[in-house]
């Protein structure tokens, strides 16, 4: 069976985005001690290396290397996130560099200073495609700030991608920055109710729910317009004994059906690259569990291609000329 694969998750770990995590590291952390006073033209390659990571670089290089990595693995297209608020520019040069190839995503918090002219700007004049939340990290509820990320999303065409359930970063564990989450914030039946008052935004919830599978499952059965996207390890099925991957796909079909999962890896940075191992586990997993041939096809690129058309693909390069 021929596949045309689009990865719907990863992580465009820029220069830009080292920087900002330097930044925002409290007084007497380690990131603050070993890296604030460190030279800002060489800060980012100096927290690269401390992670072991090859230095980003220039965005344009960087762009360039995840086209590379994409095509060494026969992968058509792919999301990059950027991974903190403030680094939109850098997804949105990868985009502009790439724009056949790529889709932008930012992650973007609704409570922060300036939020509606950040968003504004990231949507008409970026161009980016999804409004990634993170509420548990950010530590707002999913209702009245968002409801506004849901109007301006339904004005722009874009979707909105909601962080549910367990949340870990590990580069900031490693680099011993404060993780203060509040897990309890990140429910999918919040998220399903904002879905249900914009039914025509698409709603994205990584991970399957990343631990609250049930109430992802029952989020995508209440709204069509909810995706579930596949991406990681899934690790989360610890917190469900005798889960497997094969079951979370079986269900997944069960309730959400094949046209509304995303297939996504989660990789972010290089050495390691593109995550083709979790590519094999998800296929060996969607085979055992009954999906048939254009079921994986939609899952593993098809559904990507609907949500982020060839329509849209004229769009951004427009805007960008």
């Amino acid at each position: 069976m021929t596949l045309r694969v689009c990865d719907a998750h990863c992580h465009f770990f820029s220069s830009r985005f080292l920087d900002l995590l330097i930044q925002s590291a409290p007084p007497g952390s380690f990131a603050a001690t070993t890296f604030g006073a460190s030279p800002a033209a060489g800060r980012s390659a100096a927290v690269a290396g401390h992670l072991g990571w090859d230095d980003p670089g220039a965005v344009e290089a960087l762009a360039d290397r995840w086209i590379a990595e994409l095509d060494r693995h026969g992968i058509a297209r792919a999301s990059l996130i950027a991974s903190i608020p403030g680094d939109e520019q850098s997804v949105a040069a990868a985009v502009r560099r790439h724009p056949s190839r790529l889709v932008g995503f930012f992650m973007f918090n609704p409570v922060a200073p300036e939020a509606a002219s950040r968003l504004a700007a990231a949507l008409a004049d970026l161009k980016l495609r999804t409004i990634a939340l993170f509420p548990a990290m950010h530590h707002y509820r999913l209702d009245d700030p968002v409801e506004r990320v849901f109007e301006k999303a339904a004005d722009h065409g874009a979707a909105v991608f909601v962080h549910c359930g367990v949340l870990t970063v590990g580069v900031r564990k490693k680099l011993g920055l404060p993780s203060p989450f509040d897990l309890r914030l990140g429910d999918p039946l919040a998220a399903a109710r904002m879905a249900a008052r914009f039914p025509k935004v698409p709603v994205i919830i990584p991970h399957f729910g990343a631990g609250l599978f049930r109430e992802a499952l029952m989020a995508a059965d209440q709204c069509p317009n909810v995706h579930l996207d596949t991406s990681s390890s899934n690790s989360w099925m610890r917190y469900h004994p005798g889960l497997t991957l094969e079951g979370v796909f079986r269900q997944a079909l069960a309730v959400a059906g094949p046209e509304r999962l995303l297939f996504g890896t989660d990789s972010s940075f290089f050495p390691r690259g593109w995550q083709r191992p979790i590519y094999d586990a998800q296929l060996q997993a969607l085979s055992a569990a009954g999906a048939g041939d254009d079921a994986v096809r939609a899952i593993v690129g098809g559904n990507f291609e609907r949500l982020f058309s060839g329509a849209d693909l004229a769009r951004v390069a427009d805007a960008f000329e």
